[in-house]
């Protein structure tokens, strides 16, 4: 059966190989779109402010970027996951490194100006807590990508259903009456819906490793 060409995420051999061609805006911001939460997410959760983050975030694309005119992808050798994950990492440490002493990054309630909160110890890139906050983050984009994928592609009345009885968590009675459909329809939507998103994430887990 044939792959949609509006697909979220396609193969990574794929997309990998249109990088190559830096003037191809098209799959630079398909890339860019994909992967940019995760590699926030990270860097925050490694410690860094939203500024940093957000350095860290164009800066490993940037780098990414001067890789692929000679990059090979071969998952037999290592996971575009993991050299993804490299290459936050040392973005991460950059950031870590620019910082000065201490005391210049601690206000004295705690807070940066903005309402950011500051830490004066970033997690080390090195360590397996890294490691974890990355599969943590990755698998939280798998699922907003499954999520995101199938509604674009089912009935939005049934989306709907499903979206305020699991996510909003009103009473399934609640919903059917704000609908106007037998509470039945809410349960199935619910069914529908949840095995979909399974099937999605399990496709996407092939394809981004």
């Amino acid at each position: 059966m044939p792959r949609r060409v509006d697909e979220l995420i396609p193969t990574r051999a794929t997309l990998l190989e249109r990088l190559k061609d830096w003037q191809d805006q098209s799959s630079w911001q398909e890339f860019y779109d994909t992967y940019w939460k995760l590699i926030y997410g990270v860097a925050r959760k490694a410690g860094l402010t939203d500024a940093e983050a957000q350095d860290v975030v164009q800066e490993t694309i940037f780098s990414v970027a001067r890789h692929m005119p000679t990059f090979k992808y071969d998952p037999a050798i290592g996971s575009f996951k993991a050299w993804l994950l490299n290459m936050t990492r040392w973005r991460i440490i950059d950031q870590s490194r620019k910082r000065g002493p201490p005391s210049i990054h601690r206000p004295a309630d705690g807070h940066a100006a903005t309402g950011t909160r500051t830490t004066d110890e970033v997690a080390d890139p090195a360590s397996q807590n890294l490691d974890e906050l990355w599969e943590a983050e990755w698998q939280k984009a798998l699922f907003d990508a499954a999520i995101a994928k199938v509604r674009r592609h089912v009935d939005p009345q049934k989306y709907q259903l499903f979206d305020f009885y699991v996510n909003q968590d009103w009473p399934a009675e609640k919903v059917a009456h704000a609908f106007g459909v037998p509470v039945e329809h809410v349960y199935m939507a619910k069914h529908r819906m949840t095995e979909l998103i399974k099937e999605e994430v399990k496709r996407l887990e092939k394809e981004m490793t």
